[in-house]
């Protein structure tokens, strides 16, 4: 593992440790904790390794084994995405395509395209627009309008111009946290850091999301008076289909 993917890991590490309440693992309170959430030596306890060699871990100085970051994500409670991703940043797990390699076969762009009545946009892991129907168009405006480097689901929804929506922030945090889980173990993807950038740039006051190290498998969201889909296509890796159906 390289040096940069030990201190993500380490990040990612810590900061679901300091979200764990320790009643959920069966700890007493012990009155006032100085900081929140876990003590690295209760983590190091509970899955059956030296406090030392876990503090190591959260620093980015040590490597580990599968078996081993299985029961530390026990342990912090971690769900699939979570999980996922913690293996996938130790590389345990195949990376996600890297920018430029989905590709949206012609049986999902004709599916897509049937949907007359239902907005659809195919994207990619990074959820850069690759392709998008009739009734998304209509709704949403044409991709193909907007600058390349800005032709993102996630930065058209953090741009208020970009849409009529209200209410957005849930679809726009729930999206980011899929986005979190499909390029935070790619920490030197410049696709990537290139639209956090700009969700930075657009939202400055949601600077706390931009940061946050949380991921999350998608949910349907509701929104505006519609509920947002995330489907993934069988047989096509890194690609989703973006849909919106009537709350």
């Amino acid at each position: 593992m390289d040096e940069a993917l030990r201190r993500e890991l380490g990040a990612h590490l810590r900061a679901a440790r300091e979200v764990v309440d320790p009643a959920d693992v069966g700890l007493a309170g012990g009155g006032r904790r100085r900081t929140p959430g876990l003590r690295r030596e209760e983590v190091a306890a509970l899955a059956g390794v030296s406090v030392a060699w876990y503090t190591w871990l959260e620093q980015g100085r040590a490597s580990t084994t599968r078996q081993v970051l299985d029961a530390i994500c026990r342990v912090l409670g971690m769900d699939g995405a979570a999980h996922r991703h913690t293996l996938a940043l130790a590389g345990f797990l195949p990376a996600a395509p890297v920018a430029g390699e989905a590709m949206l076969g012609e049986p999902t762009r004709t599916l897509m395209d049937s949907w007359t009545s239902t907005p659809a946009a195919a994207v990619d892991a990074r959820f850069d627009v690759l392709a998008s129907n009739i009734a998304y168009r209509r709704f949403w405006g044409d991709p193909d309008s907007v600058p390349i480097e800005r032709r993102n689901l996630l930065i058209m929804l953090a741009t208020p111009a970009s849409h009529h929506l209200t209410d957005v922030e849930p679809l726009l945090r729930g999206l980011y946290e899929q986005f979190r889980a499909n390029t935070g173990h790619i920490p030197d993807d410049p696709r990537a850091a290139a639209v956090v950038d700009l969700l930075r740039r657009e939202r400055p006051d949601a600077g706390h999301w931009w940061s946050c190290r949380a991921v999350r498998e998608f949910a349907p969201v509701t929104a505006g008076g519609f509920t947002f889909c995330l489907l993934r296509p069988v047989g096509e890796e890194g690609v989703y289909i973006f849909t919106q159906l009537p709350a």
